[in-house]
């Protein structure tokens, strides 16, 4: 049905490339593909501005773009590759007491060195709840060690992000198989979770967004003032102050 979907043999996909901004959690740049687009392929189109902080997963290292970002001045957060071939050009003192087993400066080898001249920052750290060590890789020379596992940490957000809206919004199914429809429903989902966030942003009331979207669900046919509402869930609605409607002569 989904054959404009490519992805396997018997199974269609569709990617919803996304970056969510560290202000908010919110979306700031979406891009639907099919399964089979990779997502380097995407990230390469993308435009940030001097300073910005990138935090992406392995599946978006690339050391042509890791450069391309360096010459731009946008640093980046993320984890390294087990097969990545490297020197240690300079190691750092590591903080006490903090889980930070090493801090050092490197300078890519072999072909990775040809796309990636730049120096890179390897910081390893240790998560004792999961015992269990991870290795980043940035540009960001300056920042703490700690600071990078900790930038690194709020990409847990984007995970956040998906979970509430699949939960919460209609993007399981689909009302249609054609490639209109699916991106349709996509994009309408992120408007209304665009909405949902600006909504819990503006009220005074403490809402998780599950309650938010139940409740809104339950009222979307009752005249009430939605900002009033939003502020006082639990008030009962107004007295009508609309004139009854004049009888018609005959």
């Amino acid at each position: 049905m989904y054959d404009w979907a490519k992805f396997r043999r018997a199974k269609g996909a569709v990617k919803l490339h996304l970056v969510l901004d560290h202000d908010g959690y919110l979306p700031c740049f979406a891009h639907i593909t099919d399964g089979k687009c990779h997502d380097v392929k995407v990230a390469h189109t993308l435009r940030f501005e001097s300073g910005t902080i990138v935090v992406d997963d392995r599946g978006y290292n690339d050391y042509k773009l890791f450069s391309k970002w360096t010459e731009q001045g946008v640093y980046f957060v993320t984890r390294r590759k087990d097969n990545a071939v490297y020197e240690v050009t300079e190691t750092r003192e590591i903080p006490q007491n903090r889980s930070i087993l090493s801090d050092e400066i490197i300078q890519l080898t072999g072909e990775a060195g040809k796309k990636c001249p730049c120096l890179l920052r390897r910081v390893t750290y240790y998560n004792a709840d999961k015992d269990e060590t991870f290795v980043y890789l940035t540009n960001h020379l300056k920042l703490g060690a700690t600071t990078i596992v900790s930038i690194y940490k709020d990409r847990w957000q984007m995970e956040l992000f998906f979970k509430a809206l699949k939960q919460n919004l209609k993007i399981k199914t689909f009302v249609g198989p054609s490639a209109n429809a699916v991106k349709i429903q996509i994009w309408t989902a992120l408007i209304v979770m665009l909405m949902l966030r600006y909504l819990q942003l503006k009220a005074s009331f403490g809402w998780s967004l599950s309650n938010l979207v139940a409740i809104l669900r339950m009222n979307l046919f009752v005249h009430r003032d939605l900002w009033t509402w939003l502020d006082n869930p639990y008030e009962g609605p107004p007295l009508s102050t609309m004139q009854p409607q004049a009888k018609l002569q005959f």
